[in-house]
């Protein structure tokens, strides 16, 4: 293949990368903040900080429902510029808003709608711009791109915090998001045409919600993020249980910086081998980090499990999305990516209440212990409802049938 025509680092590429980091950047600050604000500046308590999370991820759910057919059936890049300019719409209303309690968590519920669409129209629009051969490599970096927002975000939110000034944390979440709705305009993108023969499927169906070829990997990563609910909900009450407050910041960092800094050499081989050869050690690994991190006592052991969770982490989210996308053709890409981020927020959410739920009635070890199950799970998943599949399918293109 000509070198041109298998280049990655584009100038449309760069233009995803940058708005996938600035969304990301933005959740990640305002999920560690806002709480804050509703505790100090508008008397709420432990449920309606919660609440914060929990109506931004319920509006991020229900639309994704419909964002993989509106991405196949409207365009990728008229979708991307719709989520985009949401989001800095909602970024925008905070402002209005910042006084009272039930319209902030309106403009929540707008803000996951437009995460939503835009994560959803971004995802897969990135794809039709790699080439072939280097599909899983391209994957890799740009969902690097996320994990660097989920190492600066919250450490950038907690800066801008100290001047316990809400228009400290809005105002650049404005600026941001502009900047990430520019990058989304200048992008030129080719979008599949539609035949004649395609257009009376244009009517909603249920085919357009969920992509059935994409289940399968799709459960599995609704165990995967159920699991890791509890490290992203949990474990900074779990370290100061321990007495090891300090450490859950340096935590999150060591993760996020195991994800960014192995990604690009493993993106590498995501093309040239089976997923079956990264997946199993790696979900291995990250069972053994939640084991870990169960049984903690000291610093060292709750850090140590953060490297290695980082590390097969930064394999899993971008092995999984990888898989997916080779199961499906071209005009299916929209709704295999939103069947994929449907089920993973499903996993998010769930994992958060029910796991919530067993350390309300146990305590954060039995909980984690728990959440080191599921993760198991996920491997029993794999292996039943995708590798044996994907071993018959192969079996039967060989002998012909």
């Amino acid at each position: 293949m000509n070198s041109s025509t298998s280049r990655i680092w584009t100038r449309n590429y760069l233009y995803f990368c940058g708005g996938n980091f600035l969304i990301g950047l933005i959740y990640y600050l305002l999920a560690t903040t806002l709480p804050l604000y509703v505790q100090t500046h508008l008397g709420g308590n432990e449920s309606q900080m919660g609440l914060m999370i929990s109506v931004y991820v319920l509006g991020s759910v229900l639309c994704r429902v419909f964002s993989g057919y509106l991405v196949d059936h409207f365009g990728k890049k008229r979708m991307a510029i719709l989520g985009f300019a949401l989001f800095f719409i909602a970024c925008v209303l905070y402002l209005g808003v910042k006084g009272g309690l039930v319209l902030f968590l309106a403009v929540r519920f707008v803000h996951g709608i437009s995460y939503s669409i835009a994560s959803t129209a971004i995802n897969t629009a990135v794809i039709s711009i790699l080439p072939r051969n280097r599909q899983g490599e391209g994957i890799g970096y740009f969902g690097m791109f996320i994990n660097l927002a989920m190492v600066m975000g919250p450490s950038l939110g907690l800066f801008l915090w100290k001047s316990d000034n809400i228009f400290m944390i809005l105002i650049p979440c404005v600026v941001l998001s502009a900047v990430a709705l520019f990058f989304m305009w200048k992008i030129q993108l080719p979008e599949a045409k539609v035949q004649d023969g395609d257009k009376q499927a244009r009517s909603f169906s249920w085919k357009d919600v969920i992509e059935l070829r994409a289940l399968p990997i799709s459960f599995v990563a609704f165990c995967m993020f159920f699991s890791y609910s509890s490290i992203a909900g949990f474990l900074a009450a779990y370290t100061q249980e321990l007495n090891l407050a300090e450490i859950a910041s340096i935590f999150f960092m060591i993760y996020g910086l195991m994800i960014v800094g192995f990604r690009p050499f493993i993106a590498k081989l995501f093309d040239r081998f089976s997923p079956h050869t990264f997946f199993y050690p790696a979900i291995i690994i990250f069972g053994l980090g939640m084991g870990l991190l169960s049984i903690a006592v000291n610093s060292w052991m709750v850090l140590g499990a953060g490297v290695i969770m980082g590390l097969s982490y930064g394999v899993l989210n971008p092995l999984l999305q990888n898989t997916i996308i080779q199961q499906v053709p071209y005009s299916r890409v929209g709704a295999a990516t939103a069947t994929f981020f449907l089920m993973s927020d499903l996993g998010y959410g769930a994992g958060s209440y029910v796991l919530g739920v067993i350390a309300s009635h146990s305590n954060f070890r039995i909980m984690f212990i728990s959440s080191t199950v599921i993760a198991f799970v996920s491997l029993a998943v794999y292996m039943i409802f995708f590798h044996r599949k994907d071993g018959v399918q192969k079996s039967l293109v060989v002998s012909g049938k």
